[in-house]
């Protein structure tokens, strides 16, 4: 089994990216679940007690789904070390594990974030608030410890499914 982690800022490319790759792992007879946190904290809207609660109900889920007889669960939508650990925690001993960070330019995922439908009543689409999250990224970034950096402004999303399906299949060449 292997459990995707894809971690970074709102409007990197993390949910474009992780919902791309799980449709090509079923296509190619994978059994996948992709789990994200948006839709966890959605599941308590509008009273949500706090995204730490929802990012630990989220590891919570993914866990259960990577112990189950999935091939492959993907893990979307945290943004820090801290988060990227407690999900860890919930992972089977012997799920190969691949992280990865999306390295998304401020510039590149502000017009983004301002045209997604999807982030209409989110802070995210605020110039400043988002300005915010991508100076804290900057610093995050160098305490994660990625197994692949993606740029989601800089490769097609083809490019970054075939680049996350090739570390799948080295990830379980490592396993055997």
């Amino acid at each position: 089994m292997v459990f995707v982690v894809v971690v970074g800022p709102q409007a990197s490319g993390k949910s474009t990216v992780a919902g791309a790759l799980s449709a090509e792992l079923r296509r190619e007879g994978e059994r996948v679940a992709l789990v994200e946190l948006d839709q966890i904290a959605a599941m308590a809207r509008p009273t949500l007690p706090g995204w730490d609660t929802a990012a630990r109900i989220f590891a919570m889920v993914a866990g259960a789904w990577a112990r189950s007889d999935l091939t492959c669960v993907i893990a979307e939508g945290i943004s820090s070390q801290e988060e990227v650990l407690i999900l860890l925690d919930h992972v089977p001993e012997d799920a190969a594990v691949i992280t990865v960070a999306m390295a998304t330019p401020f510039e590149a995922a502000l017009p983004r974030a301002q045209t997604d439908p999807t982030r209409e009543s989110s802070s995210s689409r605020d110039r400043n608030w988002l300005a915010e999250r991508y100076q804290e990224w900057s610093l995050e970034k160098a305490r994660i410890s990625a197994d692949v950096f993606l740029d989601a402004s800089g490769l097609s999303l083809d490019q970054c499914v075939r680049k996350l399906s090739a570390e799948i299949q080295s990830a379980r060449a490592s396993q055997r």
